[in-house]
């Protein structure tokens, strides 16, 4: 497989790790992609058919991602496989479980997404599997967790941000499901998360474990601040953003260019006056009405009007410049479109331009931890069944039983 991207020669993190991978859509084969980043084999083991993704993820909602004429594949794709290896096996097979106990037997960490129901008919259990791998690491990756009573149920992006409460925090009161594939991605950084706690446990102690991530338990980790405050409240906490009654240093300004500029929190009592000056409003810093912060606060409709009203008479970057020279923290609103073109996300690797054999030369998010001493990489993701004869081959079996297997239709 073609290296599209390595920052540079140097070792990778996870060199001579080995997962073995039963999983489809994102939210548990994003968890192994990331340690991919990090320089892991993957080997992400597909059904004849391949994983529906490759299909299916072609539509996300009402918009066609896929702009590309080619079959079984798809950005999402893509996105949840890079820098894999792929094979195809047919695990309702004796031959096929056989295949996987080979594989199992020089892997560090087994992942699977699929139902909790379905894993002990393919064998893919952790206590299938750890027999034939005591040092094995296996997690599994679902909808709501390992237990209760939605434990057997499917789950998808939307449906975990709905169960959560993650559809109210944008302030609306018909829920709003946040696109596209943010608590997919954030389970897979929760499993990553968890596989490389694991593999130091094992590094120190010796043994290894059964891990489980849901989407459920990952989207309500995420919200932490909005849980704990709820519970503490005893009502449900939202703080639905509402740029008229936002303090002002806090708040978003659109500028004379059109574009928007963001602040942040700071010291009001130390920055008030600054602030005032910079926007040329300096008898605010002493006008009763918003001297203090108690009475910016009542006053606070009046006040973003008026600051609105200035905000409109300088394009966004001479606002930027004015304001960071003062030490105030503000930064520009950007689209996708325009962090993708960012020479400051672009001189860090958060964006790295890509030759991809499928969709030619594209902007891919870098990996967002700069390492002194290690490189990351990244490499298409495989076609179905790419890899299917390397990696028999290299567990063991002859060619004339490749060929078999493939004749038989239990590879491909």
């Amino acid at each position: 497989m073609k290296n599209l991207l390595s920052s540079g020669d140097r070792p990778r993190p996870l060199e001579g790790v080995r997962i073995v991978e039963c999983g489809i859509w994102h939210a548990g084969p994003g968890g192994s992609a990331i340690l991919a980043d990090l320089g892991a084999e993957v080997i992400k083991v597909e059904s004849l058919d391949g994983d529906p993704v490759r299909v299916h993820g072609r539509r996300l909602g009402t918009v066609m991602l896929n702009g590309f004429d080619k079959e079984d594949w798809s950005i999402l794709y893509e996105i949840s496989n890079r820098s894999k290896r792929g094979i195809c096996v047919d695990l309702s097979s004796d031959e096929g479980r056989q295949i996987l106990a080979r594989l199992v037997q020089t892997a560090d960490i087994f992942m699977t997404n699929y139902k909790r129901s379905t894993i002990p008919k393919l064998g893919v259990d952790y206590e299938t599997l750890a027999r034939i791998n005591p040092r094995l690491i296996h997690i599994a990756v679902s909808g709501y967790g390992p237990s209760g009573p939605m434990a057997d149920l499917g789950g998808f992006d939307p449906l975990g941000q709905a169960i959560s409460g993650m559809v109210f925090i944008t302030g609306s009161d018909e829920p709003v499901v946040l696109q596209a594939i943010i608590l997919d991605q954030i389970t897979a950084i929760a499993a990553s998360h968890a596989m490389l706690t694991a593999l130091y446990v094992r590094e120190r102690r010796g043994y290894g474990q059964s891990l489980h991530v849901s989407l459920y338990g990952s989207a309500i980790w995420m919200m932490y601040a909005n849980i704990l405050n709820t519970s503490v409240m005893g009502k449900s906490f939202s703080l639905a953003w509402n740029r008229a009654v936002t303090p002002p240093m806090r708040n978003c300004y659109k500028c004379s260019d059109g574009k928007w500029v963001m602040g942040t929190s700071h010291p009001e009592y130390k920055y008030w006056p600054i602030y005032c000056d910079v926007i040329g409003l300096r008898s605010f810093a002493t006008d009763p009405r918003f001297a203090t912060q108690e009475a910016r606060a009542a006053n606070i409709r009046e006040l973003i009007a008026a600051i609105d009203k200035v905000m409109l008479t300088r394009p966004s970057r001479e606002w930027l410049d004015l304001f960071q020279a003062r030490g105030l923290l503000f930064v520009p609103v950007q689209s996708f479109s325009e962090v993708i073109s960012d020479p400051h996300a672009r001189e860090n690797g958060y964006i790295v331009d890509v030759d991809h054999p499928t969709m030619g030369r594209v902007a891919f998010p870098g990996y967002p931890v700069h390492f002194s001493a290690n490189s990351t990489r990244l490499a298409p993701a495989p076609e179905r069944g790419e890899h299917t004869a390397d990696v028999l081959a290299e567990i063991g079996y002859a060619a004339d039983e490749i060929s078999r297997l493939k004749d038989r239709n239990l590879i491909k």
